[in-house]
């Protein structure tokens, strides 16, 4: 049974470390292997160039492929997985096209599962611990009025006044600026076409309260049931969205107004003008900490007043074991290969897992990465 870990980028060393360290058979694959080497040639000489009909004639059944690559790479590395009857891994959100592939999956026996690193990964765990917790409780009531909010953002430790740092191309963080996002404000669907219309603050109960600025992100309105929320539920407000040191909007205004006018082709030259501008205005210095912050929230009120509300709040960053962002993204992707590899995650198309015991021992494993991670009762 051999892992076949795909990509050797920043945010994908430490859990392979871990995976290597570990004792698993690990083929590490990259598109140039010197950097490969650079990351874990101390503990691994089995080092390829990334190669897929090379991947494809080294792949046996019960093998498990794990894609930190870009994300067009990710639907065809699970087609050959189903082929071969090998696993997926990957921390991407769930495109159509993999969603698609559900049927097939459990025909031919083999999960695929993404969306198991930071967040998406451990937001979800965050939020099946709070659903599951609530539903036990006795506050527990269809009639109860809900509210869910989850933010994370990966911020500069040392804030700069660009409020923001890259720790790789902002190309990515740019276009995001251009998606529209869905999610549920005062009972009623609420449509954003630019993140910048909807920027509110946030107090998060950080073990110092902490004010942030945050927005809307994607749509929110399918996690509902991925978190397994009752249709009956009475839902007043749900999102779930990204977090960004307060100062940001007014730092980022030029930027908000320039992305807006920006279209086609000519537009998006532009956009890789501007990332390479950022990119050497506002990247990480080496050894630079980095700052991740995520907190998921849950509430219940009845007659106008809560009756349940509890937040799961991270505050983590980059110290001698590198910076919190690969962490807090290749951790849970281990995690999750493992939990594969030992049948303890079903066949199909699947996301971060829901089962309460996988939940609380990965949880238990992220307490060792984070500097701080608790439940907060919000009534006292």
């Amino acid at each position: 049974m051999t892992i076949h870990w795909c990509g050797t980028g920043l945010s994908a060393i430490p859990g392979l470390r871990r995976l290597l360290k570990a004792g698993h058979d690990v083929a590490v694959w990259n598109r140039t292997t010197d950097k490969a080497r650079e990351a874990v040639g101390d503990l691994t000489s089995n080092i390829h160039a990334f190669d897929i009909n090379n991947l494809a004639e080294l792949l046996s059944p019960a093998d498990v492929i794990v894609s930190m690559l870009p994300g067009d790479w990710h639907v065809p590395l699970a087609e050959l997985a189903i082929s071969k009857g090998a696993h997926f891994v990957s921390s991407s959100y769930i495109a159509p096209e993999m969603r698609a592939l559900d049927t097939k999956a459990k025909e031919a026996g083999v999960a695929l599962v993404n969306e198991v690193g930071l967040d998406p990964g451990i937001d979800h765990l965050m939020a099946h611990a709070l659903v599951d917790e609530y539903k036990a409780s006795e506050a527990f009531d269809t009639a109860n009025e809900v509210s869910f909010l989850s933010y994370c953002g990966g911020i500069p430790k040392t804030p700069n006044p660009f409020r923001y740092k890259f720790s790789w191309s902002p190309l990515g963080v740019l276009k995001a600026l251009r998606s529209p996002s869905k999610s549920i404000r005062d009972f009623k669907e609420f449509d954003v076409a630019r993140p910048w219309d909807a920027i509110s603050s946030y107090e998060a109960p950080l073990s110092a309260p902490e004010s942030f600025e945050v927005y809307p992100n994607r749509d929110s309105l399918p996690f509902m049931d991925q978190y397994e929320f009752g249709s009956d539920w009475n839902v007043k407000e749900f999102v779930r969205g990204t977090l960004r040191l307060n100062g940001w909007a007014e730092a980022w205004d030029g930027v908000f107004k320039e992305v807006e006018t920006l279209e086609g082709a000519a537009g998006d030259a532009r956009l890789k003008e501007m990332s390479d501008q950022f990119w050497d205005e506002n990247a990480y210095d080496e050894g630079e900490p980095d700052r991740v912050v995520l907190c998921v929230d849950l509430k219940a009120e009845k007659d106008g007043a809560a009756v349940w509300h509890k937040t799961y709040v991270m505050d983590a960053w980059g110290d001698e074991r590198g910076t919190a962002m690969a962490r807090l993204v290749s951790y849970p992707v281990s995690f999750a290969i493992e939990a594969v590899m030992n049948s303890q995650i079903a066949p199909g198309v699947s996301a971060a897992p829901s089962n309460a015991a996988l939940v609380e021992k990965w949880m238990g494993e992220i307490d060792k990465l984070a500097q701080h991670l608790e439940v907060s009762n919000r009534l006292g």
